[in-house]
């Protein structure tokens, strides 16, 4: 597997994006109808171009990516089939040693993610009701100790 910081974001490579996203979401977003994430999925290509840095784990065609704004992990996805492999955790470990990340939000209600993240040294340090787009949808608000 090889990490790649990319430069431009073509068609084909959003709809490769947005195969991992929703096989990541459906694996681990319990909380979400079939429906919700159909709804979320079409504002994924302009969160995908709104990030200052997209990073992707590939193989022949890309398993995994995140988004980084500043120091801030602004989402983070692995396929499904490709989850439990350390996959999440080189690209993490990418972000934190390369562009200094240390913080980041998860929904409360996705305790793999969480747990996840307090394995590699982050820990909570806010909640919120709602999330970004005012929707009750916890999230916890993390920090790299």
């Amino acid at each position: 597997m090889k990490i790649k910081v990319v430069n431009k974001i073509s068609p084909e490579l959003i709809q490769h994006l947005l195969t991992v996203w929703e096989s990541s979401v459906k694996a681990t977003h319990l909380f979400l109808s079939h429906n919700e994430i159909q709804n979320i999925k079409k504002y994924i290509p302009e969160a995908l171009d709104n990030v200052q840095h997209l990073i992707i784990i590939e193989n022949e065609y890309p398993v995994g990516f995140m988004g980084i704004n500043e120091q801030n992990l602004e989402m983070l996805f692995i396929s499904n089939e490709n989850r439990g492999k350390g996959l999440g955790k080189q690209l993490l470990e990418y972000g934190i040693k390369n562009f200094s990340v240390n913080k980041l939000s998860v929904n409360e209600q996705n305790p793999m993610a969480i747990g996840f993240y307090e394995s590699i040294g982050f820990e909570v340090y806010k909640r919120s009701e709602l999330d970004e787009q005012g929707n009750n949808y916890p999230i916890l608000y993390m920090h790299k100790v």
